[in-house]
C-alpha cells in the first residue's frame, strides 16, 4: 500500500485529561461493549451510506440506526493513523512519526521516530482491561513485531492479528524476498502456520466470536477491535464474492465517481452545489479508452466492490451475533477507514525490476496474473488511482498525501451513548485522536497523570461524548486546530480552514490555502489572497512542530517525483476538442458521388 504519513495536533495546545471523568459511569453501572471496525483503505463514499453503489446492507444499517460524520480525520497513512487511535497521541510523540518502512537517516534513532508503538505511551486496551473490559483484537495490527511490541503486550486479553502492514489473504506470502512470510500472533504467541480454511476477513470474524462466546458468561463488557485487513490490495476474495458486478464500472471512473456525488447530494452527505475535485492530471479520460482497456480496468473496481462487500457480509455476522446473544442494543459501534483509498502502485515498487532478488520472488510467488485468476492466490491486483479518486469522492488525491482524499473520512457512530437522531449526518470536526478520551470517559476509565518525568504523553484529543448527546454543536471550538506531517508533507486545519504543503506534482512546494466551507474539494488556493491567514496558520504549524518534536525527512517516498510524473496541467471538460471531434456528418440532401 502507498502511503505517508502524517499526525494530527488536536487543540491549541496540548491540555491534559482529567484523571477523574467527569461524566463516567457509576463503578456499578452496566457499561457498554465497544466494536471498532476499522476497514483498510476503504474510501470516503464507499459505503452506501456515504454514496456508493455498492452493496453494504450491514453497515448502512448501522448508520440507520446511529449518525454519520462527514468532518472526520485520520492520518495519510495506516500504523500512524492506527498509533493515534490506540494511544491517544500524535504520531510523533507514540513512535509512529514516520511509517517503520519510511523512516528517514535523520529520524532514525530519535524518540518519537521507532517505528513501532512506543514505550512511552500507554494503550486504550491496557487502560480499558484495568477498568474491567475483555479486550479483543482481530485483524492488522502494523505498529511493531518484537515481543513487546505486539498485541498481546500492549493490552489485549485476546488477539489473532497479522503483524505486517499487509500480505495475502490466503496464507502467509509476504511481498520481499528478504522477509518471504507474514507474522502473525494468536494470544501472544507467534504461529507457525495459519488455520485450515484460512481467508482472512471469514477468519478474523470467527476468531472475535469466539472470543466473546467464551467470556460471555462472566457478565463482563468487552472491547474489540476489528481491523480488517478488508479491502486492502492485493484484492483476494473467494470465487463466489468475485462476480457480482460484473461490467458494472466498464463506464469508467469518471462516471461512477458522478454518479456517487449525486447520491452524496440526495443523502445530505455534501451540499448540493458540490464540484468533484479535479482528475488527476495524470489520469485518462476513461471516453478515450478502448473497450478492452475499460473492461480490464473496470474489472478490477468489480474485484474492489466484491471486497466490500464480502468485508460488510463478515460485519453482518459480527452483528448479527450480538443480537443472537443479546448485546447488540448494549454495543457502541464506530465504523471508519483507516486512511484516504489506496492510489498507488505498491507492488510495482516492491517488485523492482528485472535482476532484483525482490523482482524474482515477485515471480515466483505473485504470479498468478491471468485475469482469470485474480482473486486466488498468489494473484495481486489493485485498482490504482482513478478508482481510488473514486473511493474518495468528491475529494481529490488519495492515501498518503495530506489533500482531503487523503485524510478524510466517512465516520459511522451507534450504540447506547449516540442520543442524536437515528440516520442523521453529523458535521462537527472530529480526529481519530479523539476516540482514546471518547471510550475511556464512556467506559469510566481513567489516564494516568502526565506532566512529571516519566510520565505518559499527555492525550491530544476531545471527547465525543456531549456531541454524541446532543449537547454540543463540535467537539471543537474554532480556535482548535489539526496538524499533519507525513513524508515532508504538512497540513493544517483551524475551523473552515485549511494550509497544506505538498511536494509537487500534487502540491506547488509552497503553502496552498483553502476555504473547506466553500471548498470542499480544495479547487481553489487562495494563498496569494489572503496571506495573513496564512501566516497566522503556518504559526499554529510552528507550535505544532515544536509541541511534538516534528522532524521534516531527509528522505521521502516523494522525492524526484516531478521528474517522474507527467507534468501537471488543468484538467478541463473536453480540452482538447480534437480527442473528442465526432466525425462531420453533411446534410443527406447535399451528398452526391464524384463525378466522372
Amino acid at each position: 500500500m502507498r502511503v505517508v504519513r502524517w499526525s494530527m495536533r488536536v487543540g491549541l495546545a496540548f491540555g491534559l485529561h482529567a484523571a477523574a471523568l467527569a461524566q463516567a459511569p457509576a463503578a456499578g453501572a452496566h457499561r457498554p461493549n465497544i466494536v471498532i471496525i476499522l476497514g483498510d483503505d476503504m474510501g470516503f463514499s464507499d459505503m452506501g451510506a456515504f454514496g456508493s453503489e455498492m452493496s453494504t446492507p450491514n453497515m448502512d444499517a448501522l448508520a440507520r440506526d446511529g449518525v454519520r460524520f462527514t468532518n472526520f480525520y485520520t492520518h495519510a497513512t495506516c500504523s500512524p493513523t492506527r498509533s493515534m487511535l490506540l494511544s491517544g497521541t500524535d504520531a510523533h510523540v507514540n513512535g509512529l512519526g514516520n511509517m517503520n518502512e519510511w523512516t528517514a537517516p535523520n529520524q532514525v534513532g530519535v524518540p518519537g521516530y521507532e517505528g513501532h508503538l512506543n514505550a512511552r505511551v500507554v494503550t486504550l486496551p491496557q487502560l480499558l482491561r484495568d477498568a474491567g473490559y475483555h479486550t479483543y483484537m482481530v485483524g492488522k495490527w502494523h505498529m511493531g513485531k518484537a515481543p513487546d511490541q505486539i498485541p498481546a503486550a500492549r493490552g489485549f486479553e485476546r488477539d489473532f492479528s497479522l503483524l505486517d502492514g499487509a500480505g495475502s489473504y490466503w496464507n502467509m506470502w509476504n511481498f520481499t524476498a528478504a522477509s518471504p512470510r507474514s507474522t502473525y500472533t494468536e494470544d501472544g504467541k507467534y504461529l507457525t502456520k495459519l488455520p485450515s480454511g484460512y481467508y482472512a476477513t471469514r477468519t478474523y470474524t470467527d476468531k472475535l466470536i469466539g472470543y466473546i462466546d467464551a467470556n460471555h458468561a462472566d457478565g463482563k463488557p468487552f472491547f474489540a477491535y476489528v481491523a480488517h485487513q478488508a479491502p486492502h490490495d492485493p484484492y483476494q476474495l473467494p470465487q463466489d464474492w468475485r462476480n457480482r458486478n460484473v461490467g458494472k464500472y466498464d463506464i469508467g471512473w469518471d462516471a461512477v465517481r458522478a454518479a456517487r456525488l449525486k447520491r452524496q447530494v440526495d443523502l445530505g452527505i455534501m451540499p448540493a452545489g458540490t464540484p468533484l475535485a479535479e482528475r488527476m492530471w495524470f489520469l485518462p479520460d476513461p471516453v478515450q479508452l478502448a473497450p478492452a482497456s475499460s473492461e480490464v480496468i473496470g474489472r478490477k473496481m468489480e474485484l474492489y466492490a466484491g471486497m466490500m462487500e464480502n468485508m460488510d457480509y463478515h460485519v453482518g455476522r459480527l452483528v448479527q451475533h450480538l443480537k443472537d446473544i443479546g448485546e447488540y442494543d448494549n454495543t457502541i459501534f464506530l465504523v471508519f477507514g483507516d486512511n484516504g483509498a489506496e492510489g498507488s502502485d505498491l507492488f510495482a515498487a516492491i517488485a523492482g525490476t528485472p535482476g532484483t532478488k525482490n523482482y524474482l520472488f515477485a515471480a515466483m510467488h505473485w504470479s498468478q496474473t491471468d485475469q482469470k485468476a485474480w482473486g486466488d492466490p498468489g494473484s495481486y491486483v489493485a485498482y490504482g488511482a482513478g478508482w481510488a479518486q473514486v473511493s474518495m469522492t468528491p475529494f481529490g488525491q488519495y492515501k498518503g498525501w495530506l489533500g482531503e482524499g487523503g485524510i478524510r473520512n466517512g465516520l459511522i457512530a451507534s450504540g447506547p451513548v449516540v442520543k442524536l437522531a437515528k440516520g442523521s449526518i453529523g458535521t462537527g470536526l472530529m480526529s481519530v485522536a479523539d476516540i482514546m478520551p471518547t471510550l475511556l470517559e464512556v467506559a469510566g476509565a481513567s489516564y494516568p497523570h502526565t506532566g512529571a518525568a516519566g510520565d505518559p504523553p499527555p492525550l491530544i484529543g476531545k471527547s465525543w461524548v456531549k456531541y454524541l448527546a446532543g449537547q454540543a454543536a463540535s467537539p471543537r471550538t474554532p480556535q482548535d486546530y489539526l496538524a499533519w506531517e507525513l513524508f515532508g508533507d504538512r497540513a493544517v486545519r483551524q475551523g473552515d480552514w485549511k494550509i497544506r504543503w505538498e511536494y509537487k506534482p500534487f502540491g506547488t512546494g509552497e503553502w496552498e490555502l483553502f476555504n473547506l466551507a466553500a471548498d470542499p474539494t480544495e479547487r481553489h488556493d487562495l494563498a496569494a489572497e489572503q496571506p495573513g491567514r496564512v501566516k497566522a496558520m503556518t504559526a499554529l504549524w510552528d507550535q505544532y512542530v515544536l509541541a511534538n518534536n516534528v522532524i521534516l525527512p531527509s528522505r521521502s517516498p516523494w522525492e524526484g517525483l516531478v521528474k517522474t510524473m507527467p507534468e501537471r496541467f488543468p484538467v478541463e471538460a473536453g480540452y482538447p476538442p480534437l480527442m473528442y471531434e465526432r466525425q462531420f456528418v453533411p446534410p443527406q440532401d447535399m451528398m452526391a458521388d464524384p463525378k466522372p
